[in-house]
C-alpha cells in the first residue's frame, strides 16, 4: 500500500469513527454533481438562447405592430372613416396584436398550445367576472361607434351640474376623453356614456339663440321691439335670410315687462353672437332712454 492510500485509509477510519462518510464517497458525489452540471449545460444554454431570441422577437414584433397600426390608420383616414372609429380600431387592434405576439413567444419557449388555450380560457372567465364594468365599457364603445350619438370634435353635455361636458377628443376601446372649455381633461367610461342622456351641442350647423331682457312698465314696448329687430338685422352673424327672426313680449312680470328675441345663428359662433347682442341691447336701450329695471328696496321712515 502506498503512503497516499495509507493516509486516505487513516482519514476514512477517523471520519467513520466521527460518523462522517468516507472521503472517496464524498469525492464521488462531487464528481457526480459535476457531471450532472456538465450534462445540463446544453439544455441551459439552449434555454438562454431561446430567452434572448424571445426578447429580440418581442422588440421586433413591437416595431411591426406599430407599423401595422400606422398603415391601418392611414388606410382608414384615406377612406374618410370617422376619427372615433379610427381611434377605437387602433386601440382594439393594438391589444389583439400584442396578445398574439406574447402567445407566440410563450409557445417558442416550450409552452404547449393546449396549455396556452386552457390558460386563455381560464383567464377569460376570471377576467370577465372580475372586470364586468370593463366589458360594459367595451360594449358601450361599440354602441357609440355604431349609433354615433357624437363624433370626435363634437361638444357634448352629459351632466352639466357636475361639469361633465366638453369637446370630444378621443373615443377609445373603453373610455372617451373630453376637453372642457378651460382645457381640463375629462375621462368618461363608455358604458356610462352609452347609458346616459347626451346633449350634443354641435350636432347641427345652426342653433336657435334666445335672449330675454326686462324693461320697465313705463317704457314704450313698440320702441323696444323696433330696437331689438334693428339689432338683429344689423348683426353680421344672424341668419336673417334663411330663418325667421322673432321679437316678442314674453311675460308681464312683477316689476318688468320681459321682452324676448329668437334668431338662428351658426353653431360655432353661438356664444360670440350672444355676448355681442347682450352688450348691444344694453347700449341701445340706454341711448334711447329705455330703462332695464332691477330689484330695489325702498325704505320709508315715519317720524312721530
Amino acid at each position: 500500500m502506498s503512503a497516499v492510500d495509507e493516509t486516505v485509509s487513516k482519514v476514512d477510519q477517523g471520519l467513520q469513527e466521527m460518523g462522517i462518510g468516507s472521503v472517496k464517497e464524498s469525492i464521488e458525489d462531487i464528481l457526480d454533481f459535476k457531471q450532472y452540471l456538465q450534462n445540463q449545460i446544453p439544455a441551459v444554454t439552449g434555454f438562454c438562447i431561446k430567452v434572448v431570441l424571445s426578447i429580440i422577437v418581442f422588440f421586433v414584433g413591437r416595431k411591426i405592430i406599430r407599423w401595422i397600426l400606422k398603415v391601418m390608420r392611414r388606410s382608414l383616414e384615406r377612406a374618410n372613416v370617422d376619427a372615433g372609429v379610427i381611434q377605437f380600431a387602433s386601440s382594439a387592434g393594438k391589444a389583439i396584436l400584442y396578445i398574439l405576439l406574447i402567445i407566440n413567444i410563450a409557445v417558442s419557449l416550450g409552452v404547449k398550445e393546449s396549455s396556452v388555450a386552457a390558460l386563455l380560457g381560464t383567464a377569460g372567465v376570471t377576467v370577465g367576472l372580475a372586470l364586468q364594468g370593463g366589458l360594459a365599457n367595451l360594449a358601450g364603445g361599440v354602441l357609440l361607434l355604431l349609433f354615433k350619438p357624437f363624433v370626435v370634435g363634437d361638444y357634448i353635455i352629459r351632466d352639466q351640474s357636475n361639469g361633465c361636458e366638453g369637446t370630444v377628443a378621443k373615443i377609445e376601446i373603453c373610455y372617451t376623453t373630453l376637453l372642457s372649455i378651460d382645457n381640463k381633461k375629462i375621462v368618461v367610461p363608455n358604458g356610462t356614456l352609452s347609458n346616459s342622456t347626451i346633449i350634443n351641442v354641435t350636432a347641427k350647423e345652426n342653433r336657435k339663440l334666445e335672449i330675454k331682457v326686462g324693461i320697465s312698465y313705463e317704457a314704450d314696448i313698440q320702441k323696444a321691439k323696433t330696437i331689438l329687430e334693428k339689432i338683429l338685422k344689423e348683426d353680421p352673424d344672424t341668419k336673417s335670410d334663411s330663418r325667421e327672426m322673432v321679437v316678442f313680449v314674453d311675460e308681464l312680470a312683477e316689476s318688468a315687462v320681459i321682452m324676448g328675441l329668437r334668431v338662428w345663428v351658426a353653431t360655432e359662433s353661438y356664444w360670440a353672437v350672444k355676448w355681442r347682442l347682450n352688450q348691444k341691447i344694453k347700449e341701445e336701450f340706454d341711448a334711447n332712454g329705455i330703462v332695464i329695471p332691477y330689484n330695489q328696496m325702498e325704505v320709508y321712515v315715519h317720524q312721530e
